[in-house]
Order: C-alpha cells, then sequence, then structure tokens
C-alpha cells in the first residue's frame, strides 16, 4: 500500500546531495505515479523531472525542506510529455532564477504551455552536453526514441546517479508501490508491457545500454516506478539488452505476422 512519503536522500558527500522527492497516496488516484528528484551541490541545486500541475505542491514542499527555491538554477527535462513538464508555468513562478533545459527539439513547443521562458530556456543538441552544477556536472547523455524523439537521461557524475527518464519505468498496479527494486525478477512485469509499447527502437535501446555500461551508474532512478540500485543495476541492464521493443515488435503484437 502506497503511504505518503517525504524527500529521501539518495546520496549525500557533505556538499553534493541528490534527493528523492516523495510521494503521496493521492496521486495513486489521480494519474500515473511520477518521481522527482532534486541534485544540490554548494549553494546551487537542479530539480530534475519537476512533474505535472497536481504534484506542484508536493514537489515544492518537498524542495523548500531542503534549500530555498531561489537556489535553483536548473530545472531539468528529459522530453516534453505533460507529467514531467506541466508544472513549468508555477516552477517559473517559485523559482524566479531557474533556467528550463530541455532538447532542442522542444524548445518552440514551450510557448504552447502558455510560458513566458524567452531568455530562460537552454536547449540540449542532440548528442548531449555537460552541464555545471557548483563544483559537478551532470551529463545530458542522448536517449532519442527511448521513447519521446527528443529525450534524454541525466548522469550525476559526483554520486554516480543516472536519471533515466522513462527507461526503467515501471506501472504499479492501484495501492501497490515500493521505492527501491529488491526482487528484479518480479519487477519486470510492472515494466515490460510498458517498455514494450512505448521505447520505440530496440537498436536505440541496445544503444544507450551500451553507452550507460561504459559510465558505470551506482544506481539508477527513473521518471516511472522503483530505483534500481547494487547488483539490480547490471540485471536491468541486462534485462534491457535482450529485450525486443517497438516497431520491432509492432507487425507481431497488431497484425499477428
Amino acid at each position: 500500500m502506497i503511504r505518503n512519503m517525504n524527500s529521501y536522500p539518495l546520496y549525500d558527500d557533505g556538499r553534493h546531495k541528490v534527493f528523492w522527492l516523495g510521494i503521496e497516496e493521492s496521486e495513486d488516484e489521480r494519474g500515473i505515479l511520477t518521481n522527482q528528484y532534486l541534485v544540490l551541490d554548494g549553494n546551487e541545486a537542479a530539480l530534475i523531472e519537476p512533474g505535472g500541475f497536481f504534484v506542484f505542491s508536493r514537489v515544492l514542499r518537498n524542495v523548500s525542506s531542503i534549500v530555498p527555491t531561489t537556489q535553483i538554477k536548473y530545472l531539468m527535462y528529459s522530453h516534453q510529455d505533460p507529467d514531467v513538464v506541466a508544472g513549468l508555468n508555477l516552477w517559473f513562478e517559485y523559482a524566479p532564477l531557474a533556467k528550463l533545459i530541455i532538447s532542442d527539439l522542444w524548445v518552440r513547443f514551450i510557448p504552447h504551455l502558455a510560458v513566458l521562458s524567452a531568455g530562460r530556456t537552454m536547449g540540449i543538441p542532440d548528442k548531449g552536453a555537460d552541464i555545471k552544477l557548483g563544483d559537478s556536472v551532470i551529463r545530458a547523455i542522448p536517449s532519442h526514441y527511448l521513447h519521446s524523439p527528443g529525450n534524454f537521461s541525466f548522469y550525476d557524475e559526483r554520486s554516480g546517479i543516472l536519471f533515466s527518464s522513462d527507461i526503467g519505468a515501471a506501472a504499479f498496479s492501484n495501492g501497490e508501490w515500493y521505492l527501491f527494486v529488491e526482487d528484479f525478477k518480479d519487477h519486470v512485469k510492472h515494466m515490460e508491457g510498458f517498455h514494450r509499447r512505448y521505447m520505440s527502437s530496440t537498436r536505440a535501446l541496445r544503444a544507450w545500454v551500451r553507452y550507460v555500461r561504459k559510465l558505470g551508474p551506482k544506481v539508477i532512478a527513473p521518471q516511472h516506478g522503483a530505483i534500481f540500485g547494487d547488483k539490480h543495476v547490471g540485471e536491468f541492464l541486462d534485462w534491457l539488452e535482450n529485450l525486443e521493443v517497438g516497431i520491432d515488435v509492432f507487425e507481431r503484437e497488431f497484425y499477428g505476422e
């Protein structure tokens, strides 16, 4: 059963800190559950996957318990889906110094959210970018077609945490939820259908896995579902590498061919 939870620390070395930003039981009844994360280095903070409208009050409350919102330097979005970006107007108001970071592909769509974003938007080129936060670096890792054509994962080099966007997402049944993967084989049932439908290309997925293995993340933290740590990082990457998705299973699953 889901319980209300405040922020939870994922990493803390004194100067550099990473937090998962909580959940409320009511969110399970209002839409798909989402994860938001805060990276703090010195006096600068980055809010990763800030979320949609109905989670805003919870995220704001939990962020504010950790750091003043005037210290948020970046609002970092992996892609354009409403469960990621729909709270942007509110964040622009409450984090007045923050800049929006999103794929170059989606920059021109931001005004359609009724957001006056001139001078506050940083587009990420397709090949990715290194984003400086305090004395640390967050790397934007190309994750295109997984599932958005302009999609990025964000790798926090200092903590070794990879914020993987929808890669690794799990769709729990109502009332079922846990923060960390404990039994990977059991967890697969929450991921498989989503990945087969929403990840569009097996080739793109395997290319992402090869690149991520070189990074060697200690933790993989998706936008939906549970966080992979310890041995489950390797299990998760092995599972992805052997999964057929999207257009590669389209004919068989929809036309029986």
